[in-house]
């Protein structure tokens, strides 16, 4: 995206990595285990399962405070809990170069025994110290050579003061630093490819596919069980997007690699608060949209060319025209039919809320999450992975008990949107869990998701997922719903553990 309008709030920062934590071992029999492959459009686990990703982006380390931000107001294992407590279940994290230099993070709150464990370290270390710990927690991480250094963005994956051959000597150290640890999943080559870089031109020196290759390749020398994520250009055959979002040239001019089943592409698709783009004013939007996506990027999806991963997509949520295009995008997104597990994955940007023109998932207290926005997402979440430790869930012996909160994400009169989070209150850990409310009107559920539900009448009862059964202590998780007709309000809501 045009990140020069972006990350306009921050001289602070957070220093979260994690420790080395030895070879972590994969139980085939959990979904998402071990090391991923594709398979056509869908990405596999070890087992040969389809995985979704569903993330969140968070950023810092590419940034003068050369880690993720937000440690000065929380301690970093609080916040990946709370990422997975709201049903993200992997991390993009964003880097620079300056991440091999020693760099030293700034910024980090010690006080009261927070990030006690980071004392002393440099980025890369504490980088380790948050892959370490959000792979107890059952995430996965994705590592985003964002920036050149913590300057800024750069249009090609090389400048005058970091060459080419820096970025893949940076590459290969990750590769090798994480190499056994499948918390790390893969390596985003570079962020945001834009003009005068080309997709299939031949021109070793601005055509970011070769680049790729080359990029790609020294990765698996070092790990071979990566997947290697490609994003695209700004311009293809005159036609231009979004910085990274335009991959109509991968169907003709694949990246190919020496390690086959290895490609994820990766689009950037933003609304009008980063940048105008010509859909929005089409007297069509929003249903003019799936058509644009299929266009830039879609298209490899359906044609089952490759996986696509949205690596990056996010609004402020403050004019219509966002809201509108940020539902069409999760209804493009959302596996329905046979589509079902190997749907389009995502990360959203951002968890931070100091990103300048999208703002976070987090509001600017670091801790109150946006419900509003988080909750548009909340029908394209998906299961959780194994986790490769005790990441802080509940357990034991205690009270079950759990509290539900229902909001009403959009209303158009004729039929509405609403979002239920399901926070367990107790003392012991969730295996399942009952929402039941009664509205004054005539409203029927038209569709749910991530619940099955039952109606009698006015009075509604949901029922967990397979997936979202299990709540940690503190934990919460949620599903959505359609409606109609609208103008039902807030029910009370009751809620039973099971």
């Amino acid at each position: 995206m045009f990140r020069s309008l972006r990350r306009a709030l921050c001289a602070v920062t957070a220093a979260l990595l994690l420790p080395l934590a030895g070879a972590q071992t994969a139980r085939a029999a959990d979904p998402g285990a071990g090391y991923w492959h594709t398979s056509g459009r869908q990405i596999l686990d070890s087992a040969d399962r389809p995985v979704r990703i569903a993330g969140i982006n968070w950023f810092g380390f590419e940034t003068g405070n050369h880690v993720v931000h937000g440690l000065w107001s929380r301690d970093y294992k609080s916040m990946i809990d709370q990422m997975k407590s709201l049903g993200y279940n992997t991390v993009r994290l964003p880097y620079s170069d300056d991440l091999f230099k020693g760099t030293v993070p700034d910024s980090i709150d010690f006080s009261g025994g927070k990030n006690a464990d980071l004392q002393g370290l440099d980025s890369l270390q504490v980088m380790d110290r948050i892959v370490s710990y959000a792979g107890q927690d059952g995430l996965k991480v994705i590592l985003d050579r964002h920036r050149p250094d913590s300057g800024g963005q750069s249009a090609l994956w090389y400048t005058a003061a970091v060459p080419e051959s820096t970025w893949i000597a940076g590459l290969k150290t990750l590769a090798a630093r994480y190499a056994g640890q499948d918390t790390v999943i893969g390596i985003d080559l570079h962020n945001e490819p834009h003009d005068p870089a080309c997709w299939g031109c031949g021109d070793t020196a601005v055509d970011w596919r070769l680049a790729a290759q080359r990029a790609g390749n020294a990765v698996l020398s070092v790990n071979s069980r990566l997947l290697v994520f490609v994003e695209g250009v700004q311009t293809y055959n005159g036609v231009s997007g979004w910085w990274g979002g335009n991959l109509m040239g991968a169907g003709q001019y694949p990246v190919q690699l020496d390690v086959a089943n290895r490609v994820v592409y990766s689009a950037h698709d933003y609304a009008t608060s980063v940048a105008q783009q010509s859909w929005f004013s089409d007297p069509s939007f929003p249903a003019n949209m799936p058509g644009v996506w299929d266009r830039y990027w879609g298209y490899l999806f359906k044609q089952n060319i490759a996986p696509v991963w949205v690596g990056e997509f996010g609004t402020t949520l403050q004019s219509s025209v966002d809201q509108k295009w940020l539902a069409a995008l999760v209804s493009y997104l959302r596996p329905t039919g046979t589509y079902g597990a190997d749907s389009i994955s995502w990360t959203f940007w951002s968890w931070n809320p100091n990103s300048g023109d999208t703002g976070g998932i987090l509001k600017d207290d670091w801790t109150t999450v946006d419900t509003v926005k988080d909750g548009y997402l909340a029908s394209v979440k998906a299961p959780g992975f194994p986790s490769t430790g005790d990441g802080g869930g509940g357990g034991g012996g205690g009270t079950a008990a759990c509290a539900a909160a229902y909001t009403v994400s959009s209303d158009w009169g004729g039929g509405f949107n609403a979002d239920v989070k399901v926070t367990n209150t107790g003392t012991t850990a969730l295996t399942s869990w009952k929402v039941t409310w009664t509205w004054s009107g005539s409203q029927r559920v038209t569709s749910m998701w991530n619940a099955t539900y039952t109606q009698n009448g006015a009075t509604v009862s949901a029922v967990n997922a397979a997936h979202n059964g299990a709540i940690p202590v503190g934990g919460s998780a949620g599903f959505g719903f359609g409606g109609a007709p609208g103008g039902g309000g807030t029910p009370a809501v009751t809620c039973t553990a099971t």
